[in-house]
Parts: C-alpha cells; sequence; structure tokens
C-alpha cells in the first residue's frame, strides 16, 4: 500500500478494474457497501477520471482505497511502476498508472492487486473459504486469472513470486472436437485463457456460453478445458477449495460439468475430490468489491 496506515473505522474506496467494466464502491471494515456503481472500461484517463468524479460526488474523504484489477500488474514496491499495467491484449491499457489518479485526488494510501488476488482473498476470510486451509480463486470471463492463499496465517497469505501468478496462460491439451481454432491470446495464441475465455467463445461459436443451447457441443468442451486446468492447479497447490467466477461460470450446468471433467483428469490421486471442492463464490456479485476491501485491510 502507498502511503500511510488505514483508518479501520473509516470508509474505503473500492474499485474492482475489469477489461470490460469497472465496479466501483464505498464500504467500512465491517463490509457493509454503502454505494455502488459501474461504468465502462473505455480509454485509462476516461475510466479513471470517471471513478475519481464518482467517488467525489459521494462525498467520499476515504481512509484508504483498494484497487482489485485485471492485469498483468507491476507489484513490485520498488519499481517505478508500480501500481502500472505492463503489457495486456486490452487497446490502450499497457503502460497505464492505475494508482496515481486516485493517491493525487484523494491524498490517501492505496492497495493494489490482482482481481483475482483480491477475489481469492476475499472469498478465504469471508466466503466460500471460511474455516480453510487454502483456497484457490479462478475467474473465468473476458480473461481467465487465479489467485492462491495460503492458510498458514489466519488472514490468509497470497501467493506471488517475481509478480503476481498468471494461472490463465497455461498451456493445455486441445480437446478433440476443437483442433482447428488457433486461440484468441495474442501472446500465446491456445493457452488456457485463448481458448476458453469469453472473447474466445463467441469467436468461435458466435455467441457466449450461456446463450447457447443446453446440448451445444461448446459446454462440454470449455468444461474439459477448465477441467484439465484444475487437475494441473491441484497437481501444483493441492487447494482444500476451489472457487469458480467470471461470467463464463455463469453457463447454467457448467460448475456441474466442471466437477465431473476435473475429476476424470485427476483420476482420483488428488486428496482433494474436485466434486466436493469446487465451488461458486460465496460472496456473489461482491466478491471483487469486497476483495479490494480486503487487499486494503491486509496491510494493517
Amino acid at each position: 500500500m502507498a502511503g500511510t496506515s488505514a483508518n479501520a473505522a473509516s470508509e474505503y474506496g473500492l474499485i474492482e478494474a475489469g477489461g470490460t467494466k469497472f465496479v466501483l464502491g464505498i464500504a467500512d471494515a465491517s463490509r457493509a457497501i454503502r454505494a455502488r456503481h459501474q461504468i465502462p472500461t473505455t480509454t485509462p484517463d476516461e475510466t479513471l477520471g470517471t471513478a475519481v468524479a464518482w467517488f467525489r460526488d459521494q462525498s467520499l474523504n476515504p481512509a484508504a482505497i483498494g484497487i482489485a484489477s485485471f492485469g498483468p500488474l507491476d507489484l513490485d514496491p520498488a519499481s517505478p511502476t508500480w501500481g502500472h499495467i505492463p503489457r495486456t491484449p486490452k487497446p490502450h491499457w499497457t503502460g497505464a498508472d492505475l494508482v496515481t489518479p486516485f493517491a493525487k485526488a484523494f491524498a490517501c494510501p492505496v492497495a493494489i492487486d490482482t482481481d483475482v488476488n483480491g477475489a481469492a482473498l476475499s472469498e478465504y476470510r469471508w466466503g466460500a473459504g471460511v474455516d480453510d486451509k487454502s483456497l484457490l480463486y479462478l475467474t473465468i470471463g473476458t480473461g481467465i486469472g487465479g489467485g492462491f492463499v495460503n492458510g498458514k496465517h489466519a488472514a490468509g497469505h497470497l501467493l506471488h513470486g517475481l509478480s503476481h501468478p498468471e494461472m490463465g496462460h497455461i498451456r493445455i491439451a486441445r480437446h478433440p472436437q476443437d483442433h482447428n481454432y488457433p486461440g484468441f491470446c495474442p501472446f500465446h495464441g491456445d493457452c488456457l485463457e485463448g481458448l476458453v475465455a469469453g472473447p474466445a467463445i463467441k469467436v468461435r461459436w458466435n455467441a457466449s456460453l450461456s446463450d447457447l443451447p443446453a446440448d451445444h457441443p461448446a459446454h462440454g468442451i470449455i468444461a474439459w478445458y477448465i477441467g484439465q486446468a484444475i487437475c494441473t492447479f491441484q497437481a501444483m497447490l493441492e487447494p482444500a477449495r476451489i472457487v469458480l467466477g467470471g461470467g463464463v461460470m455463469h453457463a447454467p450446468g457448467l460448475i456441474e460439468m466442471v466437477r465431473d471433467s476435473a475429476a476424470e483428469w485427476g483420476a482420483g490421486y488428488f486428496v482433494g475430490d474436485p466434486r466436493a471442492i469446487i465451488v461458486p463464490p460465496g460472496l456473489g456479485d461482491n466478491a471483487g468489491l469486497l476483495g479490494a476491501l480486503a487487499l486494503v485491510l491486509e496491510d494493517e
């Protein structure tokens, strides 16, 4: 977090920064969200300026601001580009500084991490992962990302390396009925994100998964890929709880198909039974905003 320690009795500005929309909120440490607003993600100047203006319209005097953002992000506090987006397929956003506009406008500390890391932390503390020893959060929407919380510390500890995890960019085997599509990812082609994210689904089948008929083969193909990815993450992390969020997961029946797929891929080897540990977000649509709050409170 940039700046001084936040006051837990005060209000916080919360930002869930997505590739399609920014969700803005105001809450206190009790997690009571008193205001909520959504704006489209356009250019950095327009989007961040609109967000600052909305907080001002709400008469917010924040103790701190939390940002849970799409990535990748520079999260090295010693880096001159801390809080920037170094590279992204999102037009106009490469090099964008997410922190400075809010730090300058409100003269307060700013905490930032990826949206999935924030959601993982909020779900571990207050949602589907309460009482679990570890939690993996995967978002499957416009992009794909993952965050992992180790429960060694009571409040949970997020996994970081040189930067944050990039779980959407693992390589996966191709489904037998899906060999012709080259993949949507401009960096890696047919990585997990390149095959399973919302835009990749729409390019192949001209509709979102939720809008396709229940018997359309796309449901089985996408579940097959996600189940394979979960098997990979179980091999590396063996999470006690796996939370699946994001717009693609809103497709009716998909989570059940993913559970079955992950169980088949795992072949009974892992401690965690996918049919038991894979769940939707316990915090529902608030997982992202409360993730921004969890990032603020993490440093207190």
